[in-house]
């Protein structure tokens, strides 16, 4: 799998919404590596690229390490809530312009009233670089944790 830094040169035949995520990290001044490949849905699928890329992808449920379970008794009770539920396909694609596979912190660049609200696990925060995808998975993108 090769390695890119920044944007694709050649934009043809990518979605809008990938376009609009390279445009605003560039924009912001935020570098960033990419690599391309095959639509990936699970975790399971993303270890190649994590090795690729050097780094673990983040579950983006809520932003956490991909290796950690989601235990959503615990969840509901810091954040709190009293019932947790995975968001449907439409609702993914109406709040953050994403579909099931592609779920991305980069897609609240698409929830400008902030329907969504970020969580961030702690542990994630600790590690140096961030990696996540660009609002399709089918390519993936490492930039510093600082810089998100």
């Amino acid at each position: 799998m090769e390695l890119y830094n920044g944007r694709p040169e050649d934009t043809s035949g990518r979605k809008e919404k990938e376009i609009k995520v390279y445009d605003i990290l560039d924009s912001l001044h935020i570098p960033y590596i990419r690599a391309d490949h095959e639509a990936v849905m699970t975790m399971e699928a993303c270890e190649e690229i994590d090795k690729a890329l050097g780094m673990e992808i983040c579950k983006n449920l809520l932003l956490m390490p991909g290796n950690k379970a989601l235990k959503t008794k615990e969840l509901s009770q810091q954040i709190p809530t009293t019932r947790l539920s995975f968001a449907s396909g439409e609702d993914m694609e109406t709040y953050l312009n994403v579909t099931p596979g592609s779920a991305t912190v980069m897609g609240l660049i698409f929830d400008p009233e902030n329907k969504v609200q970020l969580l961030v696990d702690e542990e994630l925060l600790e590690q140096e670089e961030f990696g996540c995808h660009p609002c399709v998975n089918t390519s993936s993108i490492k930039m510093k944790t600082a810089d998100i």
